[in-house]
């Protein structure tokens, strides 16, 4: 089958096309700030190079940040009413409470507290008010709220409270978004309340560019179906990025990581993304993103849902570098998109960290005579640096003091020095500049289950392969074909400060994307 990749990154639109295991065509165009722009561009660019047929792909692939962006800005959020089920407890620590006041406030920043939940084996604080939930209700829509976030104590135990609000809110309110905690976000009650608020201030904004999405690749004249990429390295399809746009927030350096593990065939490594104003670090296991272990913060709010374990530094290809008798620095400034426009080598009045690569010979890009008036001195300890602030962010993703393999991609790879202390390679593979679209043309459809469990005498079996069931399940949900969903992932933490042997269990399925005529045998 034909697929399609696309990633629409910060500087960047990418665009490949593969057909198993090879690299047909790809492209690269500046983003626009309507996402699509770019994505009409790329898509023009990859026909001319390739000769493209609409009419044969069998599936589109898209990774946006399109969604983070504009949670990072505080715009476009629709406004949000927070209802958690939780009282007598709870109380203390109300929803939004730790959440920065501007984007507080661009969310509505409704919050509006319920008796019930659950204890951590399912059974009821409080029985469900629904007396209580309607008046709340009233309330918020009273007050403006377009979006409802549910979230309810223990409530991936136990989703009983989110499940029956949701059902009243269709009722009285057909057609309004409604996002609940348990499909969202894991154990802990705060960063899972987050991840939900912030999915339904999202949830207007994501009807409009899934919209935009689906209108530009029917109008290049394609008719596959389109997926979204995921935070941890599988895909959803529209209808699903419509109702879990916080989904989208971390594909980007996920689909580079994915992109990685696939041109590199190495399935467990650091990968080392250079973009245009960013480096990211992050650590392939068994070919899939590690996932970060604690609360991840998103623009200032705490949150607990599927987020690679990323670390990121301000170097890039746009990065500015400045020079002193005493001090040679790489960034953080970045000139970002307009780095055709603004670098020494095309022109510009900018030193970056491109120029410093086209000086050294690294790369053959513009006009190198542009920057051959650099001292060495000047090239020689911006690499130096650069190298070791690279070196110093692979060791701190390490979880062992042994050498790890290396792979560099990203637009600014060329910035990777061969010899990076602390890797036992360093892979710069071919493609590796549209690494971040290859990933996404290769990402399979997931699920995930995150729960606690009270384990039984000669339970723990019946126990591990519920959850497994559950992940599979999720996984057909998400888009996947039945007969190719595996397990790639379980794991098991017993639980000793709660009665009732209980453990936490966390299971992760994949399997191939079912399109129109697949066989589900």
């Amino acid at each position: 089958m034909l697929k399609l990749g696309i990633d629409v990154g910060g500087t960047n639109t990418d665009a490949v096309l593969i057909r198993d295991d090879q690299v047909l065509g790809a492209t690269k165009a500046s983003t626009t700030a309507d996402v699509t722009g770019g994505i009409v561009t790329a898509l023009r660019d990859l026909r001319e190079k390739s000769g493209l047929e609409p009419a044969a792909i069998g599936a589109v692939m898209i990774g946006t940040t399109h969604f983070i962006n504009a949670l990072v800005e505080g715009g476009s959020l629709a406004s949000t009413a927070a209802i958690r089920f939780g009282l007598p407890a709870t109380r203390a620590l109300p929803p939004f409470v730790d959440w920065p006041e501007p984007l507080r406030t661009a969310a509505g920043g409704h919050s509006y507290l319920c008796h019930g939940g659950h204890e951590y084996d399912g059974t009821q604080i409080g029985p469900f008010d629904e007396a209580e939930f309607r008046a709340v209700l009233d309330k918020a829509v009273q007050a403006g709220a377009e979006s409802f976030a549910l979230s309810s104590v223990f409530s991936p135990v136990n989703a009983e409270f989110e499940t029956r609000a949701a059902q009243i809110i269709a009722e009285q309110l057909p057609g309004a978004p409604v996002s609940l905690s348990h499909e969202i976000g894991r154990m802990g009650l705060l960063g899972r309340e987050n991840a939900t608020l912030i999915n339904a201030a999202l949830r207007s904004l994501a009807e409009h560019v899934t919209a935009g999405l689906t209108r530009t690749v029917a109008e290049a004249g394609i008719t596959a179906p389109v997926f979204l990429s995921q935070n941890d390295g599988t895909l959803m399809d529209i209808d699903y990025a419509r109702r879990y746009p916080v989904a989208t927030f971390a594909s980007g350096p996920t689909n580079s990581m994915r992109g990685a593990a696939f041109l590199s065939r190495t399935r467990s490594c650091a990968v080392v993304d250079v973009g245009g104003t960013t480096t990211d670090v992050g650590i392939l296991q068994n070919g899939f993103p590690r996932e970060a272990s604690t609360d991840v913060s998103v623009a200032g709010v705490q949150t607990n849902f599927r987020m690679p374990d990323v670390l990121s530094i301000g170097i890039g290809g746009g990065s500015h570098v400045t020079h002193t008798a005493d001090r040679t620095a790489v960034g953080p400034e970045s000139v970002g998109y307009r780095l055709t426009e603004r670098a020494l080598v095309f022109g510009g009045d900018q030193l970056t960290a491109t120029d410093i690569a086209v000086a050294a010979g690294r790369a053959d890009i513009g006009d190198p005579a542009r920057v051959a008036h650099l001292e060495r001195s000047l090239v020689d300890a911006a690499l130096a640096g650069i190298g070791e602030r690279m070196a110093e962010t692979v060791d701190r993703m390490r979880v062992s003091a042994e050498p790890v393999p290396v792979v560099a991609v990203g637009g600014g790879s060329i910035l990777v020095p061969e010899d990076l202390p602390g890797a036992s390679q360093v892979v710069r593979p071919e493609h590796h500049a549209v690494a971040n679209a290859i990933g996404a043309a290769i990402a399979q459809a997931g699920g995930e289950v995150d729960r606690v469990f009270s384990i039984g005498p000669q339970q723990r079996e019946a126990v591990l392969d519920e959850a497994r069931q559950e992940a599979v399940d999720r996984a057909v949900a998400a888009g996947a074909r039945p007969g190719t969903v595996e397990i790639v992932d379980i794991e098991e933490v017993p639980l000793a400060y709660l009665p009732g042997n209980a453990a936490r269990v966390r299971a992760k399925a994949v399997g191939e994307l079912s399109l129109g005529g697949d066989n589900d045998a």
